[in-house]
């Protein structure tokens, strides 16, 4: 046979999977540090979970994408397409939690779609979400959040931001009925990513007329600061009768309003913006970096306030909103920022010079003092040891012989600049632990 990987998935070496566990540490502690508490959800659900109305919608490419399988028992299953699902299935099932309820999750999730840099089909996810809160103030905080999570990753990106509400005023000034809007709001998303003749020739496809159609490519194609286009706006919803423009036009008004703090350019008033995700009802938004080869988002939320309730048996309910992070392009463009990466966790590689025994405790001291160390097993000389820590990009060598253990040291080399000291053990773990600061 010919051993061969699944189409869209990858190993992770340790290189990988050492930049990943950085970035996901990180997270944690910017998640944790706006008062999110970790949960778990499993992997797969019932298909009807993932393809309600509510949740996915038939239309969306997330619920064409679904990988679905069957148990033992014949029943419908699917992979989870995202976290956000699985989180609303776990509120519903739990009506007692306090509210409101703040969590993050990390986690695979499977899409059955279109390969390319920074897309996979099996790929990670890291959610945080608020269930109970109504008030865009929820949102204020969510889009703080994210940018402390790429301030915190050392990645220069935006968020860009709309309201499905003010989406729906718009789909009435442009004349689309009711039953077409959200399939031509999930054209106009692609807008973007394809161009104004691509989603012309979609909209022809999907029976819009000529003259919806010169109508919402003249909307949504206005161009200019967050305010001009709140303005521009303010002018198109008051000359329709949509209430619901009018509530979203206002939401968006509100959080704009809370975040003039922001730094310019960090947050920015993207009205094509969709998510292809039915079940949004309010404020949407993704994050992208500058100036980058990675041009799928990096996040993406906003605002679901229908489809916990919906899964819910007591009619209680759950505005929420949430916003969720890819590892993949993040990671991706944390080796494309950083490509010198990490190809072992080893702080210290001990060298015994026919001294195993007594070295094999020095490592254990070490390691109890809190080093990551590894020791040669191998029996090599110093000449293949030194290769192969430099190999390793370890960044200390010990060495340790019988002149050493006389002495109660260890020869510590700094790898990086060359240099060798005779070190007591509470000195070498002082100068490992300190590299770098």
């Amino acid at each position: 046979m010919t051993v061969e990987m699944a189409k869209g998935v990858r190993d992770f070496s340790c290189e990988d999977k050492i930049i990943r566990e950085d970035l996901i540490s990180k997270l944690k502690n910017v998640f944790e540090s706006y008062g999110y508490s970790p949960l778990e959800t499993p992997s797969i659900e019932r298909l009807d979970t993932l393809t309600a109305k509510f949740a996915a919608g038939t239309e969306s490419d997330a619920a064409k994408e679904i990988f679905k399988l069957k148990d033992q028992g014949n029943r419908d299953l699917g992979l989870r397409f995202d976290l956000t699902v699985p989180f609303a299935r776990f509120i519903a099932l739990n009506p007692n939690l306090k509210i409101p309820f703040k969590r993050y999750e990390i986690g695979r999730v499977f899409r059955d779609g279109p390969i390319k840099l920074g897309r996979y089909r099996e790929f990670w996810q890291c959610d945080v979400d608020i269930a109970g809160a109504a008030s865009v103030k929820a949102e204020a905080e969510l889009l703080l959040l994210g940018l402390e999570a790429f301030k915190s990753l050392k990645l220069d990106a935006y968020i860009e931001v709309n309201n499905r509400k003010l989406l729906f005023g718009l789909m009435d000034y442009c004349n689309i009925a009711s039953e077409k809007r959200e399939t031509v709001i999930i054209t106009i998303d692609k807008i973007a990513k394809y161009g104004e003749d691509v989603v012309k020739k979609e909209l022809v496809d999907k029976f819009i007329d000529k003259h919806s159609i010169e109508k919402l490519l003249e909307v949504f194609t206005i161009r200019g600061s967050n305010q001009e286009i709140l303005d521009r706006l303010t002018e198109l919803i008051d000359s329709t009768d949509s209430q619901v423009g009018k509530d979203g036009l206002k939401e968006l008004k509100e959080l704009f309003e809370y975040l003039k703090f922001v730094e310019h350019g960090k947050i920015v008033l993207n009205i094509a913006l969709a998510r292809g995700l039915a079940y949004y009802t309010g404020t949407v938004f993704e994050g992208f970096l500058k100036e980058s080869k990675i041009t799928s988002s990096i996040c993406g939320g906003g605002r679901y306030d229908n489809m916990i309730g919906m899964y819910a048996s007591n009619n209680r309910q759950y505005p929420a909103v949430g916003i969720s992070f890819g590892l993949e392009p993040i990671t991706d463009a944390l080796k494309l920022n950083n490509p010198d990466l990490k190809k072992t966790v080893t702080q210290v590689y001990v060298i015994p010079i026919k001294t195993f025994k007594e070295s094999l405790v020095i490592a254990t001291t070490l390691r109890e003092a809190g080093l990551n160390v590894d020791i040669d097993l191998m029996e090599r000389g110093i000449s293949k040891n030194l290769d192969y820590a430099n190999s390793q990009k370890i960044p200390f060598v010990a060495f340790i012989g019988d002149s050493e253990l006389a002495e109660q040291k260890i020869k510590l080399k700094n790898m990086i600049d060359g240099t060798e000291k005779l070190v007591s053990l509470d000195e070498a773990y002082d100068l490992v632990a300190n590299s770098g600061k």
